[in-house]
């Protein structure tokens, strides 16, 4: 059962599981809108596995019930993606990330097949701000560091995940019957199975490209990964037997003027990707109008960050996609959808 699978990261986990000949459930907030998941049922005709759709929601304890009936293994996915235009932070991510986790993981308690869970964490869950690099022991993240800085008011996203995360521990180490994986991705980039723009990363990927940053992109560092790996990950840590603890996903960092200049050389006669980084001191002043506080710009502009992700290679086997064909794949995508036009 893969839950949200209409989602960025969970529509390439269907994929890849129906590629694979499996039975894949499903869940979906409102079955009845169909546009949202018929991506789903296309790619299911064309595969030897096969797809049923059902109805959760995250806050509704129990819904979760009738769709892992009979599963073994459970891909837990489904959590707000949000760091900008947040109203209210505990209803927007915390209660989502942490009843909905809470939900899943004590419906699988109540699922005597259930023998595996893997949740998509984040690298979130890792670190705060990047300035944080500067306390690890050398100056990498590793799967054995935890955020201990965000908070509701401060990257209250960061924040929502980790809360989740070390709920899904709790309950895990309570009982025996499954055990728990977790996969850290950092900033997902990559073609899209959908049309759809509402995603947190597709929104960041086409501000490249409609002119957002035209003027100047700040100098902030990012872990980034291809949604494909990501997927790639998530059902080899399902399906590995040796599979265990927490996995980091991240494919390289790379500050947001490297990733403007892969795109300028793919696209060299387009004016509107980003040729420089502005000040800091420039970040502070137009901070506070895209939403970012002047303590993120503080804590993360400037910092260069690095992340061990040698145990997913070592233990899952995975080979990460070379990142200049991830945002070269995931612009043609956004082209090609019309979701912006050059």
């Amino acid at each position: 059962m893969v839950t949200g699978g209409s989602g960025y990261i969970a529509s390439w986990i269907v994929k890849t599981l129906l590629e694979k000949g499996f039975a894949v459930r499903t869940t979906v907030r409102n079955k009845t809108d169909i546009s949202k998941y018929k991506h789903l049922l296309k790619m299911a005709e064309g595969n030897s596995g096969t797809l049923e759709i059902y109805e959760a929601d995250l806050l509704s304890m129990g819904s979760f019930t009738k769709a892992m009936k009979g599963c073994e293994l459970i891909f837990h996915t489904a959590s707000p993606f949000k760091v900008t235009g947040i109203k209210n932070p505990q209803t927007d991510l915390v209660d989502p990330a942490l009843v909905g986790t809470r939900n899943v993981l004590l419906s699988a308690n109540a699922t005597p097949t259930v023998k595996r869970i893997v949740l998509t964490a984040s690298v979130a869950t890792i670190y705060g701000d990047n300035i944080e690099i500067e306390q690890t022991k050398d100056g990498v993240f590793t799967e054995d560091d935890w955020n201990k800085t965000s908070t509701l008011k401060h990257q209250p996203y960061s924040y929502s995940k980790t809360v989740a995360e070390k709920e899904a521990w709790k309950i895990a180490g309570e009982q025996e019957q499954w055990d728990l994986v977790t996969i850290h991705p950092g900033l997902v980039f990559g073609p899209s199975l959908t049309k759809r723009n509402d995603s947190t990363s597709i929104d960041f990927m086409i501000s490249f490209l409609n002119g957002k940053y035209k003027m100047g992109v700040p100098d902030l560092c990012f872990g980034v990964v291809d949604v494909r790996d990501v997927a790639l990950i998530q059902v080899a840590a399902g399906l590995t037997p040796a599979a265990k603890g927490r996995y980091i996903a991240v494919s390289c960092s790379m500050r947001m003027l490297e990733i403007a200049n892969i795109l300028r050389k793919k696209y060299p006669d387009y004016n509107k990707i980003p040729k420089s980084t502005i000040p800091k001191s420039l970040a502070y002043i137009f901070g506070p109008t895209q939403g970012i506080s002047w303590k993120y710009v503080r804590n993360n502009v400037g910092f260069a960050i690095q992340f061990d992700n040698s145990r997913s290679k070592a233990e899952l086997g995975i080979s990460y996609h070379p990142i200049q064909q991830t945002f070269e794949d995931h612009a043609e995508q956004i082209l090609r959808d019309e979701l912006i036009k050059l």
